[in-house]
């Protein structure tokens, strides 16, 4: 069996007790480095997540006999790595374990209701910037090619400098910061980060 376990926007103390049990369980545990570093006391084998996917999946075939275990950040299915295992294996070899998206937690950190919400991701991929403007609320999975800076900076070209942008760095960790600003005014540089986009504050 294939489990894809969301962990939450980081550590262990946002992981489910059901996520929590499937790592307990598993035979063979993957994800990034900082992911297995979190789980020192697992005997079991351990598969560290690269941006080699046919090697990972040739890995995961060669022990179907196994329980194998994918923990991953935030919610596997939103913009995460539960798509591809589905695609690939098949929804009745995968059970997805949902975990916290960072979009959830900044929310909910920010006070901000996900109500008519367009969610989306830069995260490995190239944003429709004419379509992120035509929304009036929008929460974004960022990466370090495209952060808040290349966000608002398309965002100010098409007229949108008035709206204002909430950023959370280094969500759920000891360093969290969420910052408010005008998008006109977002020209730093920021920590690992989620995004939201707000016609009004």
């Amino acid at each position: 069996m294939l489990t894809v376990v969301g962990m939450g926007p980081a550590g262990l103390h946002l992981m489910t007790p059901a996520a929590r049990d499937a790592v307990e369980n598993a035979d063979a545990l993957v994800g990034g480095k900082r992911h297995l570093a979190q789980f020192p006391a697992f005997c079991g084998e351990k598969f560290a997540l690269g941006a080699n996917i046919p090697e990972l999946l040739a890995w995961i075939e060669s022990r179907q006999d196994k329980n194998v275990v994918i923990v991953a950040s935030g919610d596997p299915l939103f913009y995460g790595i539960g798509t591809r295992m589905v695609a690939h294996f098949g929804l009745e070899r995968v059970r997805i374990i949902p975990g916290i998206s960072a979009v959830q937690y900044l929310c909910a950190q920010a006070g901000i209701d996900m109500n008519e919400m367009w969610l989306t991701s830069s995260h490995g991929r190239s944003v429709n910037f004419d379509e992120l403007a035509r929304h009036n609320k929008v929460a974004m999975v960022t990466d370090g090619q495209c952060g808040p800076k290349e966000i608002a900076a398309q965002l100010v070209a098409r007229g949108k400098g008035y709206r204002w942008m909430v950023i959370g760095e280094n969500l759920a960790m000891e360093n969290e910061r969420l910052h408010w600003l005008p998008v006109s005014e977002v020209g730093a540089e920021y920590e690992m980060n989620a995004v939201v986009i707000l016609d009004e504050r």
